[in-house]
Parts: C-alpha cells; sequence; structure tokens
C-alpha cells in the first residue's frame, strides 16, 4: 500500500473509533454524497467529522419550518485563517490555545498545550446539506439569508453571515486560489479545480483531524506521539466551515511548495488524557498575508518570517493530490 493511503487509513480508522463507531456503519454511508465521495475519492474514505455533518444535513436540515425541534440554531467555532478568529462561546483568547504552533514543535517527544472547546462539533456546527437542498438554498443575498432563515438583522449572528459572504466575493491574496462551496460535492470539486487533478495521474486525498464527536480536547499539555506528512507536493486546499445556516465552505488552496500537510498524533499527559490524530497545515510562506492575521500575533512572527502551522477543527478540511504510483 502506497504511504499516503496507508496514512488516511490510519487516519480514518482513529477518526471511528475516537467517535466510538468503529465496526458499525458510518454516517452518510449509502446517501448521494456519500456515493459521490466514494466515486471522486477512491481509496481516501470520507472521515467521519464530514459523515456526522452530511448525516446531521439530511436529519436536521435548517430548511425545516423554524418552529421545528430539528431547526437548531448554528455555532462556528474555530479559525477563519485567512483573517479573522472566531470564537464564540468562549470568554477569552485562551480559548485558542494550540490552534497555532511553530513547525519545529511537530516533533516526537515535544509537549503542546492545545485546547478546543468541547461545544464545537457536531451538535452545534450547521450540517452539510443535499446538493439539490443547497441548491435551492439562498446563498448570496444577505437579505434572503436572513429572512430564510429567521436571522435578525443587526444581531451578531446576521454580521457574521454578512462576513462570510463577504470573504466570499473577496479577492484571492497574492498567489492564493479561493472559493465557497455550499454542499459536500460542491466543496470536492473547488478543490480537485483548485489542485488540477485531471492532470494528476494519481487522484486527490481528503484528510480532517481525529476529534470526538464533541468537537472538543480538554485544555492540557500533549505529548507529541508521532508526526506523518499527508504529502500532496507542497501544494493543499484547506476547506474551513464558515458561520452560516448551513454548511458553507471556504477554500483556499496554498502556491506550489508553499504548504505541507501532516497528521500530528497527541497524547494527553493528565491521567485519562485522550489520544486524537490531528491534521495540521504549516504554510511555509505568508508573505502576504495581513500583520494582524491571528497566526501570526499568536506565534509573535511577520509576513514572511517563520512558518506558521495550524491544526484544522472539527469537519474541517485539507485536500491534496496523491502521489503518482510507480
Amino acid at each position: 500500500m502506497h504511504r499516503s493511503a496507508l496514512l488516511l487509513l490510519l487516519l480514518t480508522v482513529a477518526a471511528a473509533a475516537a467517535a466510538g463507531v468503529h465496526g458499525r456503519a458510518r454516517p452518510a454511508d449509502g446517501t448521494p454524497a456519500g456515493k459521490f465521495w466514494e466515486h471522486a475519492l477512491p481509496g481516501s474514505p470520507m472521515p467521519e467529522a464530514v459523515a456526522e455533518l452530511v448525516q446531521k444535513g439530511i436529519d436536521h436540515s435548517p430548511l425545516l419550518p423554524r418552529n421545528s425541534s430539528s431547526a437548531a440554531p448554528y455555532i462556528v467555532q474555530g479559525c477563519r485563517f485567512e483573517y479573522i478568529c472566531h470564537f464564540k462561546a468562549a470568554a477569552d483568547a485562551a480559548a485558542a490555545t494550540g490552534v497555532f504552533f511553530r513547525e519545529e514543535e511537530a516533533r516526537v517527544g515535544a509537549t503542546m498545550a492545545v485546547y478546543f472547546p468541547a461545544a464545537a462539533g457536531a451538535a452545534v456546527l450547521p450540517g452539510i446539506l443535499p446538493r439539490a437542498a443547497a441548491a435551492g438554498a439562498p446563498f448570496g443575498d444577505l437579505a434572503a439569508v436572513l429572512a430564510r432563515f429567521g436571522v435578525a438583522p443587526g444581531s451578531d449572528q446576521a454580521a457574521e453571515v454578512e462576513d462570510t459572504l463577504r470573504w466570499c466575493r473577496a479577492p484571492p491574496v497574492a498567489g492564493e486560489r479561493r472559493a465557497c462551496a455550499t454542499s459536500l460535492e460542491a466543496t470536492v470539486g473547488a478543490a480537485a479545480r483548485m489542485l488540477d487533478t485531471a492532470a494528476a495521474a494519481g487522484g486527490m486525498w481528503a484528510a480532517a483531524s481525529a476529534l470526538p464527536k464533541g468537537g472538543g480536547l480538554p485544555r492540557q499539555e500533549y505529548a507529541v506521539a508521532a508526526v506523518q506528512e499527508l504529502g500532496g507536493g507542497g501544494r493543499h486546499v484547506s476547506c474551513h466551515v464558515a458561520p452560516f445556516p448551513y454548511a458553507v465552505y471556504q477554500c483556499h488552496a496554498t502556491a506550489p511548495e508553499s504548504s505541507r500537510a501532516l497528521v500530528v498524533t497527541l497524547r494527553g499527559l493528565e491521567r485519562g488524557g485522550p489520544e486524537v490524530a490531528m491534521v495540521a497545515v504549516c504554510h511555509l510562506d505568508t508573505r502576504g498575508w495581513n500583520p494582524e492575521h491571528p497566526g501570526l500575533e499568536a506565534l509573535h512572527t511577520k509576513p514572511g518570517g517563520a512558518p506558521v502551522c495550524h491544526f484544522m477543527p472539527y469537519g474541517h478540511m485539507v485536500f491534496g493530490v496523491k502521489a503518482a504510483q510507480p
């Protein structure tokens, strides 16, 4: 088995174990999105967190009447890594501890302080709508989105929706490609176009962090138990869940030779501490970044300085091109 395929298999098994579903049917199995994934990314199983959000988009669609108990409000916790960090339920900026880290910290034997809020998983993230439903849901028009989903104008949620739409309309920074996608199929398609997988003999892989379904990690010190590179020729597409009533993925592609994608296995040092396989991306070229980028500030560096690495929160994805088989 090729090394990249083996790493993705190990990551998927770890995700299933963390969610407590190893050995039984996975969420999204047999759904149109699940079948599409199998066809589009053969040999790269759908990450458990993504499968959970696909099933949630079917079972608890925000398109249901607003008085339905299944139409839960959305909360997104994580980072819009290009410019803005959002920690909706966090009392202070300490919630971001360990999200960004230096490249040299990802080595076996090192320790890292990491914390992801517990309320950052499938229970509160918006579900991924089926492609047909997403095609009929309002997206580009702010007023239409607010009216359809009962978001009060002037509220914090309305501001987040507007910010998401603004990001989706904004031009990319130098050397970047970007896209917004409102379904899993559209997200995979956007990643494939950015990576030009039509010209790649090996096809495309996808990976996500194997966080528990709750989405969080308790605040503590973690030992780096293993580090494996996912490959991708130095170019990857990161897709982040944006604040919106349903799952909108904001995807951006790095320039060639400007990034590394890793699986970092962390083992909690406190009694009963968890062990998780976290996907991380290291950005090697930050020359075009905003000086106020939270990653630069967290690591006390400047655009064009030391590489900035970050872990991928629950449900966020990284795509890359597989190495061609010899």
